[in-house]
């Protein structure tokens, strides 16, 4: 992939070919695995009706392959967010036309952060149709400070998550869409580490932090979900302490470097979570996340063969 004249990433036949996906997938347990493009993809800064066309193509090309194997992927549409009035009308053709469940959008849209006011027709008809919303950080700060070390994504990445967070929190997004399911990539970023520190500043601070909504953060836990990727086993624990055992999607960040190379290892290797929780996070959270049908996907409901030997689990990663 180039970008601007440069090389920005290597990327092999797993990032289009679903064959290579389910080779993988099968490899690693992975029954069923929620497609999204990647956030290099978005196109927010290009002209709307170019984006619209880019998102048109590749949420086709997102459909087909959900229509050739519909009980191994699941898909989540791109919009162009810089142009809500656009953003709905394809949101509605990817619901109506392509059945897709979910969405996935940038933690933030140019200069808009997420609690932009311009946003909220896109969230109303989410709400409205039953669309989950999968944010992934993008669009971080490369140079200066931040340009050596990987820093954009190790540093960048979850400040932005938590930033979006923070947003959507203060903002009054989640109070004014109440049905609006959220999901957070990569633990909810910096946020749950930082929630007292948020909540505290929220407190001590109302002139600044409460000027939209008086609705303290901490109220929205159990509103917001978040991915399982945090590549540790006591930021595991935290995230589930914090977020809530209900609201944990598995997340894989597949095929790409910071991904989790065996997706639910991790989940799996928690000797203090017993069997109903790591299905929680594995699968369930997932199917609820997304009102999908378990027994669509599940090789352990619908009577075909179980993944073997990698896992005898139900997995629902997403990318």
């Amino acid at each position: 992939m180039m970008k601007d004249g440069q090389l920005f990433r290597v990327i092999d036949e797993n990032c289009w070919s679903p064959e290579a996906r389910i080779r993988d997938m099968d490899n690693t347990g992975v029954t069923v695995q929620a497609l999204s493009t990647v956030p290099v993809m978005f196109s927010y800064w290009a002209k709307p009706e170019d984006t619209l066309d880019l998102c048109r193509i590749i949420n086709n090309d997102i459909a087909s392959t959900v229509g050739k194997y519909p009980t191994r992927f699941v898909g989540l549409a791109t919009l162009p967010m810089q142009a809500p009035e656009l953003a709905v009308q394809e949101l509605k053709r990817c619901v109506k036309d392509l059945g897709f469940r979910g969405i996935e959008i940038g933690s933030h849209i140019n200069d808009w952060n997420l609690d932009a006011p311009e946003l909220h027709p896109v969230f109303a008809a989410c709400e409205e149709l039953g669309v989950s919303v999968f944010v992934h950080p993008w669009d971080m700060e490369l140079g200066g400070r931040m340009k050596k070390y990987w820093l954009p994504w190790l540093v960048g990445m979850p400040g932005e998550t938590a930033a979006a967070i923070c947003c959507m929190m203060f903002g009054g997004v989640l109070e004014q869409f109440p049905g609006l399911k959220v999901c957070f990539a990569h633990g909810c970023g910096a946020f749950p580490f930082t929630l007292g520190r948020i909540e505290h500043g929220f407190n001590v601070r109302p002139d600044l932090c409460a000027t939209d909504s008086t609705i303290s953060p901490r109220s929205y836990i159990g509103r917001i979900y978040s991915d399982s990727l945090v590549h540790d086993p006591q930021a595991l624990k935290l995230l589930v302490n914090v977020i809530g055992k209900d609201n944990i999607i598995l997340g894989s960040d597949y095929p790409f470097p910071l991904g989790e190379h065996h997706p639910g290892k991790l989940i799996e290797s928690m000797d203090d979570f017993n069997e109903e929780l790591k299905d929680k996070l594995l699968a369930a959270n997932a199917v609820k996340f997304l009102d999908l049908d378990r027994a669509m996907f599940d090789p352990l409901l619908n009577g075909t063969k179980s993944i073997e030997p990698q896992s005898k689990r139900a997995k629902m990663a997403t990318d």
